[in-house]
């Protein structure tokens, strides 16, 4: 079990509020279930309604799951990284111009499900393969300090912020 990271320099004071948002319990088994849900709740969503952007300017719910995806991609790099001792910087992204540049409205929402399936199961995975004592070791990501334990809750949280919206913007 991995139990929820401490605000007192595991991670940095902006990431909170996604690890505020994830349930008691193993990390692994809230990512597991995410998933399950979630395809459940996207699976008979057609394409024109995940084409569909709530206000102007704001992401189609194609590019939300894209955007979440993504960001597992870069927090499990960064787990992995942090987790095999290295000690590297880690640079930060701009996720508006990841979701420009990825043309996710393009794509069918199939596809994309099947992506964040795919991320979503090497993450659980790269959590199952932790050596003990992994999930507290130190990195540094976007200037911050930032352990492997609360990149799997950033993770976690970040989709449960997302998934929030869906529901109330997207799948009223």
């Amino acid at each position: 079990m991995m139990p929820k990271p401490q605000s007192n320099g595991e991670y940095p004071a902006y990431y909170q509020a996604y690890i505020d948002l994830v349930p008691e319990g193993d990390v692994k088994d809230v990512l597991a279930r995410q998933l399950e849900d979630n395809l459940s709740l996207l699976s008979g969503v057609s394409e024109t309604e995940a084409n569909y952007r709530y206000a102007q300017g704001k992401w189609t719910l194609k590019e939300v799951i894209g955007h979440i995806t993504d960001v597992e991609r870069i927090m499990s790099y960064r787990l992995l990284r942090i987790s095999r001792g290295d000690q590297t910087p880690l640079a930060g992204y701009d996720d508006e111009q990841y979701v420009k540049e990825s043309l996710f409205h393009t794509r069918t929402l199939s596809s994309l499900l099947e992506d964040y399936k795919t991320v979503r199961n090497s993450t659980i995975s790269l959590l199952n393969g932790l050596p003990h004592g992994a999930e507290v070791r130190k990195g540094f990501a976007n200037n911050g300090e930032i352990t492997v334990r609360a990149l799997a809750y950033i993770i976690a949280g970040h989709e449960l912020h997302h998934v929030k919206i869906i529901k109330e913007k997207y799948l009223v």
